[in-house]
């Protein structure tokens, strides 16, 4: 059973309101009626985040056929974020929590306020926007693509997990 505060399986997506690399804000509430995918990730630029992000672009024909929304959020700047998706190429948003630091990252309980950044975590949230899956991993451990699609695949059959 997760801490007090800390979202689990079965329970809504903490509200956000985070600018993406952009500068548009993004809002939990925007993805009301469609499947979600909110990637956390430590750092812009490092190479497992760079690696990590560059499979799940591949991904994107999968994530748009489950009509998922693909929301990768880290602590850096949206202009880093913006330099950083203009260098790869990616069409997906890139979400600031830069300011205040790290505050959806908490929100998700996964902000490492030692190190100032957000855990690598990502949340799979269904179209009435609860909770379906929670993918972990270490800091220099890329979460598997697999264990994405296998969650989209789950989104698309109705199950929960």
């Amino acid at each position: 059973m997760p801490a007090a505060g800390i979202p689990g399986i079965g329970d809504p997506v903490p509200d956000f309101a985070l600018p993406n690399q952009y500068g548009e804000t993004v809002r939990s509430e925007d993805l009301a009626g469609a499947p979600a995918v909110l990637v956390f990730y430590p750092f812009a630029f490092s190479r497992v985040c760079s690696g990590e992000l560059e499979v799940l672009a591949g991904l994107q024909p999968e994530f748009s056929a489950a009509g998922a929304r693909l929301l990768a959020v880290s602590c850096d700047a949206k202009y880093s974020l913006r330099a950083w998706a203009a260098e790869r190429g990616w069409g997906f948003d890139l979400l600031s929590d830069f300011w205040p630091h790290g505050a959806a990252a908490k929100a998700f309980g996964v902000f490492e306020e030692s190190r100032g950044m957000a855990g690598r975590s990502s949340f799979i949230a269904g179209a009435d926007g609860l909770i379906t899956r929670i993918l972990r991993s270490g800091p220099d451990e890329p979460r598997r693509a697999g264990d994405y699609l296998q969650a989209l695949s789950a989104l698309s059959a109705g199950e929960r997990n």
